[in-house]
């Protein structure tokens, strides 16, 4: 049975113009072109010097891009796309509209669905202004934490993280044959020299995990912290060093358990 909630921390914004697409194109890490009715797009928003500053999910609507945001980080992202706008022929806006996620069968027949571009196994997006639910926020939060997916400023932090920290590479969160945007030459860098030293990954506890925030540590040494946490169930940032060994925070003794999807680079 298709399991599905509203998300109180996500809201959406409209960018409408004919210049919207070229626009948001030369800003985000992903190829906008690609949105359409039924399939969206994730991608990140970065200082110029290519660390993380927000992710959000792009859907074409008629003549209008929708952007599924934290709502938190609306007002921001709204400003700093603002201040790039010049020229071009586009607005931007809050909408009324209420976003959804929905998982374990068949997608819902209502509202703009689209599915979560970044696994399959992770289920639908959905904008709507209602919808019919049988699932908390809670219970989609243990579903995306299982399959190692981010939730943005719950699991990166401004100015600080880097995307294939928290697997924009593997979970189609970059477009490298696109053209040049905000950050692209750190990014790409990072690929290329292989300069990832932590990931973002699944932890799992026999006990209730500490809060976010709480510093990992391997024999006594910081080795990561705690991002996501529900129950024993969370995400952490982790030196690759560390992904084999034992883990404790707050001292709860804890594993890293790797989805299917991450690609780590080869020993030595």
């Amino acid at each position: 049975m298709t399991q599905t909630t509203m998300l109180p921390s996500r809201a959406v914004l409209a960018v409408e113009g004919p210049d919207r697409v070229a626009f948001l194109q030369g800003l985000v890490s992903n190829d906008v072109a690609q949105a359409a009715p039924g399939r969206s797009v994730w991608a990140a928003l970065l200082t110029p010097q290519g660390k993380w500053l927000a992710d959000f999910f792009i859907v074409a609507d008629g003549a209008r891009l929708l952007l599924d945001v934290e709502a938190d980080q609306a007002e921001m992202i709204a400003t700093r796309l603002g201040r790039f706008r010049l020229r071009s022929k586009v607005s931007i806006a809050a909408s009324d509209l209420a976003v959804f996620a929905a998982w374990g069968g068949a997608p819902p027949d209502e509202g703009l669905v689209a599915p979560d571009p970044r696994l399959q196994a992770a289920g639908w997006r959905v904008l709507a202004t209602a919808l019919p639910t049988n699932a908390t926020p809670e219970e989609y939060d243990r579903h995306r934490i299982a399959l190692g997916l981010p939730d943005g400023s719950r699991d990166m932090e401004a100015d600080k993280s880097i995307l294939l920290e928290a697997g924009f590479n593997e979970l189609h969160g970059i477009a490298w044959d696109k053209g040049c945007y905000m950050g692209q030459e750190l990014t790409a860098r990072t690929r290329y020299r292989g300069l990832v030293k932590r990931r973002l990954v699944p932890v799992r506890a026999a006990a209730t995990l500490p809060p976010s925030g709480t510093p990992v540590l391997a024999g006594g040494e910081e080795v990561g912290v705690l991002r996501s946490v529900i129950g024993g169930a969370g995400l952490a940032v982790l030196r690759l060093a560390a992904l084999d060994g034992a883990l404790t925070a707050g001292g709860v003794a804890l594993r890293a358990v790797l989805p299917d999807w991450i690609e780590l680079p080869e020993p030595g």
